[in-house]
Formats: C-alpha cells, sequence, structure tokens
C-alpha cells in the first residue's frame, strides 16, 4: 500500500506545473495560499532613450499591475525641461485615490529638454498597484546627456519658439554658476526699476527722507535708503518663495481689500503727518503717538524704515514680469529655493539701486530748514497720497478711479494756485497762476465727460468679447468646442494692475483685434480666490497674473507661447502670429 502511494505522488509531480512543483506538498495538492506580489522594479520596469533634445521614458506595467497617472511627478536637476504632456489613462475608481486615471501594459512620457549640463539629472516619481497591494511612490533619477546651447548651422531655430522668455530665463539659472545668475537678474531688476510697479516706492521714500529734516545728512540719508532697500527686498523675495512653492493665492490674499484699504489708510496717515494736520482731527494724546511713530518710520529710526520697506514691497508684489516669472518657475520645477531667492533677491535689488541713489542725494538737495522745506515736505505728502490711489485703483472701476485722480490733480493744482498767490509780483506768477487756472478747468471738463462717459463712449474702441470660464471642465468644454481654431485663455483679477494694462493697451490695439477674430478668446476672473480659482490656477501652473496662455487647433497649450507679465501689442501680434500659423 505505501508503494503504492508513493508511486502515485511521483506521477502527480512530474504533470503538475513548474510553479506548483516548486511549492510545498500543500500546494500542489490545490491548497490556497498567500498570492505572490512582484517586486516593484519587476511590476513596473522603467526604460528611457535619449534623443538630442527628446527624452523618452517608457513605463512596462505587468500584466494586472497599473500606474496612477495623477501620481506622476518630475524635477530636473542641473537641467530643464518643458512642461510634460502625460497621455490620456483609462478611467478607474478605488477606494484610495478615488476617481482617477490609470495606465497599464505599458506608457511612454516624452520629455522635451531646454538646457541640459553635465551631470544633469531628471528625478521622476510614479505610483501604481494591484489587486490588493498598493506600492509606495517610487523615485527613479535618470542621469542625461549634455545638449548643446545652439542649435547646429542651417537647422531651424524651434529652441526659441520652444521656450517661452520666462522658461529660457528659468534655464539661464538651471544652467549658470550662482554669481553669473546673480548678476544678471541683478541687471535685469535695474532695468524694472523704471516700470509702473516700482513708481509708487519713489513718493514713499522721498517722504521718509523729507521727514528727517534739519538732522538728515548725506549718510543719514544712505543709511535711511539701504535700510528701506533692504526692507522692500526681503519682502518681495519672501513673497516669491511662497508663491512659487505654495500656490498663487497667497499673492492674491495679499490683494484683497482689507489689506489695500489698510495699507491705503496708512499712507494716508502718513500724508497728513507731511501737512501737519493731527492737531485738526484727533485727540492730542493719539495725536503725539502718530507723530512720534511717523517720525520714527520716517527719519529717526532704521527699523522703522526697514518696515516702511516691507510694507512697500507688498505695493508691487502684483506686478508680474518675464524675469520674476522666471525665478519662480525655476524654484516650482527645481525645488532649489537658495538659488531662486538669490535671483528674486538680486532682481530686488536691482529695482532698489534707483531708490538708494534718490535717497541718498536727496539728503544732500534739501535744505536744511525754513519755510520752504515745510512746503517740501507738503508736496511730498501730496506724493503719498498718490500711492492709496494705485493701490484702490484695483478695486474700483475706471470710472471712479479716473475720477480719483482728477479730485488730486485738482487738490494739487488749488494748493500750489494758493502759494502762488502769495509770492511777490512778477511775470512769472502771472503765468504761472494762468497755467494752474488752465490745468483746474481742464480736469474740471474731464471729470464731466469722465462722469457721463461722453469721452469714453466716443473714443474706445470695442472691447473684445471673452467667454467667461470657471473651472477647469469649463476650459476642457470650450477647448472641444473650438476644435479647429486657435484658443487665447486670459487669466485676470481686479487687483492686477498689468491685466488692466492689456485690456487698455494691448486688446485695444487694431493688428492685435484683427487676429482676434479668427481665435476664441476665454477669460477666468480669478479675483474671489474661492477653491474653483485655486485648483484652475494649481492646475494650469499659473505662477502669477497677468497670464495668458495660447491653445492650438487642437486643444494643446502650444508649447513656449505661455505669456507672464504684461507685453505691449506689436510682440503680442507677433506671438498671435506662431499660432495663427500666419509667419514663421
Amino acid at each position: 500500500m505505501i508503494r503504492l502511494l508513493l508511486l502515485l505522488a511521483c506521477l502527480l509531480g512530474t504533470t503538475l506545473p513548474a510553479q506548483a512543483a516548486s511549492n510545498d506538498l500543500l500546494g500542489a495538492f490545490g491548497i490556497e495560499q498567500a498570492p505572490r506580489f512582484l517586486k516593484v522594479d519587476e511590476a513596473f520596469r522603467l526604460e528611457s532613450r535619449q534623443e538630442g533634445k527628446q527624452l523618452l521614458l517608457t513605463l512596462q506595467i505587468a500584466d494586472d499591475y497599473y500606474l496612477y497617472r495623477h501620481r506622476f511627478s518630475f524635477k530636473g536637476e542641473g537641467m530643464t525641461f518643458a512642461e510634460p504632456e502625460l497621455p490620456a489613462g483609462l478611467p478607474h475608481e478605488d477606494d484610495f485615490f478615488g476617481k482617477s486615471e490609470i495606465y497599464t501594459q505599458s506608457v511612454t512620457i516624452p520629455l522635451t529638454l531646454l538646457t541640459a549640463g553635465e551631470g544633469g539629472r531628471v528625478h521622476l516619481s510614479y505610483q501604481g498597484c494591484t489587486e490588493g497591494l498598493c506600492y509606495p511612490p517610487t523615485d527613479k533619477i535618470i542621469t542625461i546627456e549634455p545638449i548643446a546651447a545652439d542649435a547646429p548651422a542651417g537647422a531651424p531655430d524651434t529652441t526659441t519658439r520652444a521656450a517661452s522668455e520666462q522658461e529660457q530665463l528659468a534655464a539661464t539659472l538651471g544652467s549658470q554658476g550662482l554669481w553669473l545668475s546673480v548678476a544678471a537678474f541683478f541687471a535685469l531688476g535695474l532695468g524694472l526699476a523704471f516700470t509702473p510697479c516700482v513708481f509708487p516706492m519713489y513718493p514713499i521714500l522721498t517722504g521718509i527722507i523729507a521727514g528727517a529734516g534739519a538732522r538728515l545728512s548725506t549718510g543719514r540719508a544712505f543709511a535711511l535708503s539701504m535700510a528701506y532697500v533692504q526692507g522692500m527686498a526681503v519682502t518681495y523675495t519672501l513673497l516669491g518663495l511662497v508663491v512659487a512653492s505654495a500656490g498663487l493665492q497667497f499673492q492674491a490674499a495679499l490683494q484683497a481689500p482689507a489689506v489695500l484699504i489698510t495699507l491705503s489708510v496708512l499712507f494716508v496717515l502718513l500724508a497728513l503727518s507731511m501737512f501737519g494736520l493731527y492737531t485738526l482731527q484727533l485727540p492730542s494724546a493719539l495725536q503725539t503717538r502718530l507723530a512720534g511713530l511717523s517720525n520714527r518710520q520716517q527719519g529717526g529710526s532704521l527699523a522703522g524704515v526697514t518696515l516702511m520697506g516691507m510694507i512697500s514691497g507688498l505695493v508691487c508684489s502684483p506686478c508680474t514680469t518675464a524675469p520674476l516669472s522666471g525665478a519662480l518657475l525655476y524654484v516650482a520645477q527645481s525645488g532649489d529655493l537658495l538659488l531662486g531667492g538669490a535671483a528674486l533677491y538680486a532682481l530686488s535689488l536691482g529695482m532698489g539701486l534707483p531708490l538708494l541713489l534718490l535717497g541718498t542725494s536727496g539728503g544732500r538737495l534739501l535744505p536744511k530748514a525754513g519755510a520752504w522745506m515745510d512746503r517740501v515736505k507738503q508736496l511730498f505728502g501730496f506724493a503719498l497720497l498718490a500711492v492709496p490711489l494705485l493701490l484702490l485703483s484695483r478695486l474700483w472701476s475706471d470710472q471712479v478711479t479716473t475720477l480719483a485722480w482728477i479730485g488730486w490733480v485738482l487738490l494739487l493744482c488749488g494748493y500750489l494756485y494758493h502759494h502762488n498767490q502769495h509770492a511777490p509780483h512778477s511775470p512769472w506768477r502771472s503765468v504761472r497762476g494762468f497755467v494752474l487756472l488752465l490745468a483746474m478747468m481742464g480736469a474740471v471738463v474731464t471729470a464731466h465727460d469722465t462722469w457721463r462717459g461722453t469721452s469714453l463712449a466716443v473714443a474706445a474702441p470695442e472691447a473684445p468679447q471673452f467667454i467667461r470660464i470657471k473651472r477647469g471642465d469649463d476650459l476642457a468644454a470650450r477647448l472641444a468646442e473650438a476644435r479647429g481654431k486657435p484658443v487665447l485663455l486670459d487669466l485676470y483679477a481686479d487687483w492686477c494692475v498689468a491685466c488692466k494694462e492689456f485690456e487698455h493697451k494691448t486688446f485695444s490695439d487694431p493688428a492685435v483685434r484683427q487676429r482676434f477674430k479668427n481665435m476664441v478668446l476665454l477669460q477666468a476672473d480669478v479675483t474671489a480666490n474661492d477653491d474653483d480659482d485655486v485648483t484652475l490656477l494649481n492646475d494650469l501652473k499659473v505662477l502669477g497674473l497677468p497670464t495668458l496662455i495660447l491653445f492650438d487647433r487642437e486643444g494643446k497649450e502650444v508649447p513656449g507661447s505661455r505669456i507672464t507679465g504684461f507685453m505691449e501689442p506689436a510682440p503680442f501680434a507677433r506671438r498671435l502670429d506662431q499660432v495663427l500659423g500666419e509667419q514663421p
């Protein structure tokens, strides 16, 4: 009997599959065992191939295994790349991620390289699952071969068209050394010092210098100006890093009505201190406290002046330019806060250099005492009153803003006319009085026309008709409807000054309007900064406003065509031509 059982076992062993034969005797007789899961590198085999500036990443996926589409992430080290476009996946729903898309069998992701030096690497992260098991996120590093900065002779120049200005600046940060990048961004900041973003800081600093009065020497003026510029640079740098790392909602929060109104009240109080009007409106105890605070901030305390510089950094924070966007893009893409922060700080110092020169020279040029000095301080008070108008114009309509500026001009002209009437009789006094009266009459006529809307109705061309969208699915639906026509998406907010510049200067240009006729125009107003706005901005990877995104006739974003910051009509029209295919 025993011999018969042994013979039967041998016969079964020769007919069982190889996998069962390798298990124990219980498994051979069909008793259920725990499933065997593949190792993560066996379940998902990564292959990479680089062809010039194109890097192909392929993942071979084992049967019954899958990868989540939304769990892919890419970061560059010593190199930069265009935003990758992931292929569409299969719909999937589970208890882990809910509704999502997955890849099975295999997936290939193309990566367009912008710059790559020696030792450049791509950090790839992905996550996959199978029935009964989910792997933790897997990180892989792919070494990149260096690519030439210039295209070969005779080859078409596709790099310039494939990378926008901010992408090229981000690439510059990734490929150059620390000090070359810092020097380049300092020079760019110097150019930005003469843009409307920085203009509100000039009356603030001149008010601080004037507030020091007779105590001010050239050395003291330099120290106050340096403290002011450092405060502005620190705020600008920190805000930039926060926006790049955590999202645009922080920038939008700083432009909330409560913040803008609070800053405006602060500058009004500082202006009133220049006029010496605190005694007319406030109790003596509170007047003494405010006057002391104003004097400390204007001339007596380096810490107070630094604080004013930090507050002034909030004034220019909504201004988004190509250099700023380039630094933010590099930080967001590489995670290198050190180099990105150094670039932002150098950009801020470049913007502050003319302020430093103005403040230092102001200490030498301003008189030391006398009635003339009081008049100069009052003129600086009017300059400080202009800052709240610049801030609140982000909340007001164009008509209200125009009327407010006209009121400011009338007050200034009335003040100058009053002092002119007390000047000694001379021909120049009569000429000044006549010019000031003409200016006030012109301001009154302009205010009348603005109030009634007649001048705007005659002069302003018909505004382009934008279709409003709110969420990502609205955008997807409009792109599907517009197949066959290019699409322009304008991301707008009421607090964004440059957004309004686009509307008044660029969108109204006849050449731009002619090109708009062949496009579908979409606009997302993110002023409310609610959950839908934040989700849309994050999905589109928007780092600042204004941002304009161009989509081709197939509904895909055109690589390198994204516009961040204000752009004049002529270059904007050329950018549209690239999408419309009217010129190379």
